[in-house]
């Protein structure tokens, strides 16, 4: 047993979050868009290099940047209230997705990564923050530049930075194997954008 983990996927409303989540854990992708009514807590097994890790993943903050997010668990076979506040200070690892053709999506994730900076406990381990441009299918739209938002995510916030498509679940897999890797490694003194860029070589991830 290789232990559990605690993802928190967040981003301004429709920026794909669920997709990606319902990409990664189920292989289904809703062509009508419909608003996560709160957030929602799903509970995977996942296989990582031959070790199993129970996974929580929560779907949204629930509320804009600078407000204490509350939190619903999604059980099988339907949701439940969740009777924990998740807080950021809780959560192992976080993924923060941005619309590639949306610059407004883009400022929500770098408040949310200031947010999570300044409720992080001090002396507490830092938390791995991976940024995702999603819908990455609508590429002609996209307000900047791919390298450039690489580079300012990378050096400027020291994050790792990836690109996905929820729609056609390209890198969707990669996202969290790459996550999940760095999360388990972030005790060695390294910089976090180094971790999660050194985590990119091939890794066996599947669901159980």
């Amino acid at each position: 047993m290789g232990g559990s983990l605690r993802v928190a996927v967040l981003g301004a409303p429709g920026v794909g979050k669920t997709a990606i989540i319902r990409q990664f854990l189920f292989g289904d992708y809703p062509e009508c868009h419909q608003p996560t009514d709160g957030p929602c807590l799903y509970r995977p097994a996942v296989l990582l290099d031959g070790a199993v890790y129970d996974l929580s993943i929560r779907d949204g903050d629930g509320a804009g940047p600078g407000q204490r997010p509350g939190g619903l668990e999604v059980a099988a076979g339907g949701r439940v209230a969740d009777p924990k506040d998740w807080s950021l200070q809780d959560t192992d690892a976080f993924v923060l997705v941005y619309d590639i053709c949306s610059p407004d999506s883009f400022d929500y994730v770098k408040a949310l990564r200031q947010r999570i900076a300044e409720t992080r406990p001090a002396g507490a381990p830092e938390a791995p923050i991976l940024v995702v441009g999603n819908k990455r299918d609508r590429q002609r739209l996209r307000f900047g530049p791919r390298r450039a938002l690489a580079a300012l995510v990378r050096r400027g916030w020291r994050c790792g930075y990836l690109e996905c498509s929820a729609k056609y679940n390209w890198h969707v897999l990669r996202l969290f194997r790459e996550l999940l890797r760095c999360t388990l490694v972030r005790a060695r003194p390294a910089h976090p954008a180094l971790r999660l860029q050194g985590a990119l070589h091939p890794a066996h991830c599947s669901l159980m």
